[in-house]
């Protein structure tokens, strides 16, 4: 049995200014997957057949958070794509915390430079940054890489280089429905205009070809675009914040 995780979750504020995460890999099955392996199996049925596009690769789910004096510490299990699909449709998302990271990229003239999601993709048409769940790819000494995943996700989705943006010197993460999204802003020397040029120009190269266009915001409105609801926190933070 799992150890319960020093500190308490949820944080006492909603974003919350962290310092950090440690995000620790554990051995064997997810309790969600394997309490619910059917009713994955035949949910995932349904979804390749109304889009053979999607792939049911390998990703990883947190089984348990704590935060602990600004440090999000997290235990994690390998679970198959097919078991967050299941999770996030369930009427209250339990057994699990799904945490991910978004950099928010910003560019000079204070806009966000967002992505809206390809049709084939599990989110079509939805906007939000860019950034993927946690992965293999992410584990690094068996401890999650967080930051490497946002950049490489950036990376891969717009061509964009986050060494090539100034990094807000905090983290921040806010969550909702088991959901917990760790940002930071990332400020880039480009327009708005620039930035969605160089990632127009990227598009056509991306072989997962997951997102169909950039998107450039400019208020906090939450009925501008389709916004994944992850993204409310971030624009109602930034588009009020003094310092823009």
């Amino acid at each position: 049995m799992t150890e319960n995780l020093p500190g308490i979750w949820p944080p006492p504020a909603n974003p919350v200014r962290i310092t950090g995460v440690d995000l620790l890999m554990q051995d064997g099955a997810h309790p969600l997957f394997q309490e619910n392996a059917v009713a994955i199996e035949e949910n995932w049925q349904a979804e390749a057949h109304a889009n053979p596009h999607l792939f049911n690769g390998q990703m990883v789910l947190q089984r348990q958070l704590a935060f602990d004096n600004g440090i999000i510490r997290g235990m994690a299990h390998a679970i198959p794509y097919s078991t967050l699909l299941w999770w996030r449709k369930q009427p209250t998302p339990e057994g699990a915390l799904h945490l991910f990271g978004f950099a928010v990229l910003v560019s000079s003239d204070n806009a966000i430079v967002a992505i809206r999601m390809s049709a084939h993709t599990a989110n079509p048409g939805m906007v939000y940054c860019a950034a993927g769940s946690l992965d293999l790819n992410d584990i690094v000494d068996g401890r999650l890489d967080l930051s490497g995943n946002m950049r490489r996700e950036v990376r891969e989705e717009t061509g964009l280089d986050l060494d090539e943006a100034d990094a807000d010197p905090h983290f921040y993460a806010s969550h909702a429905d088991n959901r917990v999204v760790v940002f930071r802003f990332h400020r880039f020397s480009m327009t708005a205009a620039e930035m969605v040029a160089r990632i127009e120009i990227h598009m056509p190269h991306d072989a997962e070809q997951e997102i169909d266009g950039a998107v450039v915001i400019r208020s906090a409105d939450r009925e501008a675009h389709h916004y994944n609801p992850m993204m409310f926190p971030i624009l109602d933070m930034f588009f009020t914040r003094s310092d823009n």
